[in-house]
């Protein structure tokens, strides 16, 4: 979902309760499911989990899941549900993943485990990290947990479709949150500076009081995708178009070297 950096703005309860009302069934996600089966992975970190549906959905299939997210608001709502305890859950970034030592909730062993088959990140994850430095982090992070040869899938909107056009179209809506009531959702963009965006998704709550939110997300071209990752140690292998947004979104599967 996001880096630390900006985790803070999905980093409450009521942001986490919105957020899977918000993004609906997510079929997109069989999109990933699909590619799991396609590469043979067993074991799988989810950077950026959000509120756990794709990791639980892959657990409920057989793999072995670390679900990895900075925003501790989601990862309340992910482990309340069904499957979350098949799940081993971690409070951090994929650069916690080298050192750190889940919480007394987290399932399995307690030390970050041994390296994986494959690593994920769906929706605007990728896009969170602003900078070479906080990207080129995340990716070397990514490369030391998996196994030589193993997999990092990620997805991305292609620059030239220009998403942010469409998204200022969004305006509002409202949506029944349990013990809240009635929110309303404003969504705006605030500034676009390419390759940056920044926008709002404002909540309005039923007594009028707003919990303000704010993102910024970069839209990198595929010769910076494909620099940054060589530079992190992985080669492109495949370019897929996202089912649900085809055309405006490239998912990227890339492969760490073999020589370990």
């Amino acid at each position: 979902m996001t880096d630390a950096k900006q985790a803070n703005e999905f980093d409450n309860p009521l942001a986490a309760a919105i957020y899977d009302l918000a993004e609906g069934s997510r079929e997109d996600l069989d999109h990933y499911a699909t590619i799991v089966e396609d590469l043979g992975a067993r074991s799988v970190i989810d950077v950026g989990c959000g509120t756990g549906v794709l990791a639980i959905l892959l657990a409920g299939r057989g793999c072995a899941v670390t679900g990895v997210d900075p925003a501790g608001a989601m990862l309340d709502v992910a482990r309340a549900k069904p499957g979350a305890e098949q799940v081993r859950w971690v409070h951090g970034t994929a650069e916690d993943l080298r050192t750190l030592v889940p919480d007394a909730s987290a399932i399995g062993e307690q030390q970050p485990g041994p390296p994986v088959d494959l690593a994920v990140m769906t929706g605007n994850v990728a896009q969170v990290f602003l900078t070479d430095e906080e990207w080129l982090g995340t990716l070397r992070a990514i490369h030391d947990a998996l196994v030589p040869g193993g997999h990092l899938v990620f997805e991305t909107r292609i620059p030239e479709r220009r998403a942010w056009e469409e998204w200022a179209t969004w305006g509002s809506s409202t949506f029944q949150v349990d013990g809240v009531g009635e929110v309303r959702d404003t969504f705006e963009v605030i500034s676009v500076d390419e390759p940056y965006v920044t926008f709002r998704a404002d909540n309005t709550l039923p007594d009028g009081s707003v919990v303000p939110s704010e993102s910024t997300l970069i839209f990198r071209s595929m010769p910076e995708l494909e620099r940054t990752l060589i530079e992190a140690g992985f080669a492109i292998r495949e370019v897929r178009d996202a089912p649900d947004r085809p055309e405006r979104e490239w998912v990227v599967i890339a492969q760490r070297s073999a020589r370990g």
